[in-house]
């Protein structure tokens, strides 16, 4: 039984917060662009961020202030372009947007980190950019977070939000989030942005690991399509409105803490799973038995970025030997013998050997599945994914992984992308 209940608000449900979001001219199509998340005091800040070799300003720009400082106040995010690979011009302008908004709040620009989404190779256009921050500071709201999330977006079919409340001590405690992301999703981490405030008081080394261990049990074990972005960003406040007292070690209070943010990064991860471009399903991939957690991560995401069981679940092809082949290649040692395949009720190999099922029935689990896990208008469909569950042998170790189905749509978004 989880130790916290869902409430409304996301990002500006914890105390203290207030967010906005707005239509900047950004985005040709002229869906709202431009978003930021103000703490009404300086809060301790923790970030994980994209591994690519190249990375777009804004990454950057967030790494250097968070070695320097470990805390801020504000992030903006623009969406439209990714300001990646745009050269000492691109870093300029995340500089002048930063400055920019620091004068507008009347804060420190060491006190704002930066995030950016959008077509890779493009320039902020900061004309637009530096017109909308008066509207958007304006608009800041504690039930600003609706706003954020639309304008964080880009290919996403729906926003991705949640809230969560905790008691520490004799007090509440929250934690919220906001995310995008639809393609170029995988594992260290993908195109996504997810955005976390938190209303407990934290020491910034724990906070740290906290949000690294939640990334990996959530944004890095999710997949959509095998590639890693230039922009992903995952950046989590602390601002200690709550009142209660700091958690500084590891202890009941921070494991519970920990507990509830791991939560809110998987409910987001699985989100973005779930909207991935042109996708029908959720898939969710348990596996079990391995030596370690890491290893059955390891295994899990394998099984979940594969383009031969992606498009076998889109084809509601019940064919375990895709998921079998993806176990193998894993590069996590087993014996064969070990090895059980379910697809959800349906065991299909044990002890390494198959076994008869109904096909016609278990085709039919994933027609249903996917029929009732489809997306309705600003729905975040994660409760009803395709369910893997996979067994290598008797060790302690467990893992999970989450994708998305892999159909025809997929191509035809991504090939008109920039077109």
């Amino acid at each position: 039984m989880a130790d916290w209940q869902e409430i409304a608000g996301g990002i500006t449900a914890p105390r203290g917060y207030r967010a906005a979001g707005i239509t900047a001219g950004l985005k040709p199509s002229g869906l709202p662009d431009l978003a930021l998340i103000l703490s009404d005091v300086e809060a301790i800040a923790a970030g994980v961020f994209t591994t690519s070799q190249v990375k777009a300003a804004c990454v950057d720009y967030c790494r250097q202030r968070l070695q320097a400082k470990h805390s801020a106040r504000a992030i903006l995010c623009n969406a439209g372009q990714a300001n990646a690979a745009t050269g000492t011009q691109g870093w300029f302008d995340a500089l002048e947007s930063a400055i920019a908004i620091a004068q507008a709040l009347n804060i420190p620009s060491e006190s704002v980190l930066l995030a950016s989404t959008g077509v890779i190779g493009q320039r902020i256009k900061m004309d637009a950019l530096k017109s909308g921050i008066p509207q958007l500071v304006t608009e800041l709201s504690e039930t600003g977070s609706d706003k954020a999330a639309q304008a964080i977006i880009t290919t996403d079919l729906v926003t991705k939000s949640i809230a969560l409340e905790t008691t520490v001590g004799d007090r509440p405690v929250r934690i919220g989030g906001i995310a995008k992301g639809s393609g170029m999703i995988h594992p260290n981490m993908a195109t996504m942005l997810a955005f976390i405030t938190c209303d407990a008081a934290v020491s910034p080394a724990l906070w740290q690991q906290m949000l690294s261990r939640a990334a990996d049990r959530s944004f890095n074990s999710i997949t959509v399509d095998g590639d890693t972005s230039t922009n992903d960003s995952l950046i989590a406040l602390a601002n200690g409105q709550s009142r209660t007292p700091a958690i500084i070690e590891m202890g009941l209070e921070a494991e519970k803490l920990e507990a509830m943010l791991t939560a809110v990064c998987q409910h987001l991860a699985k989100a973005i799973a779930r909207d991935g471009e042109g996708a029908t399903c959720l898939i969710e991939v348990q596996v079990t038995g391995t030596q370690d957690e890491p290893s059955a991560r390891q295994i899990a995401k394998t099984i979940a970025g594969s383009s031969l069981v992606k498009s076998a679940i889109f084809g509601r092809d019940p064919n375990w030997g895709r998921i079998v082949a993806a176990t193998g290649r894993a590069g996590v040692p087993f014996e064969q013998e070990n090895l059980q395949i379910k697809l959800g009720d349906f065991l299909m190999l044990e002890n390494g050997q198959p076994l008869p099922f109904d096909r016609v029935a278990a085709s039919a689990y994933l027609k249903q599945t996917a029929a009732n896990s489809s997306l309705p208008n600003n729905s975040q469909r994660v409760d009803n994914p395709v369910l893997i569950a996979v067994s290598v042998g008797n060790g302690q170790g467990a893992g999970k992984a989450w994708g998305c189905d892999l159909s025809y749509d997929y191509v035809r978004i991504n090939a008109e992308y920039t077109t």
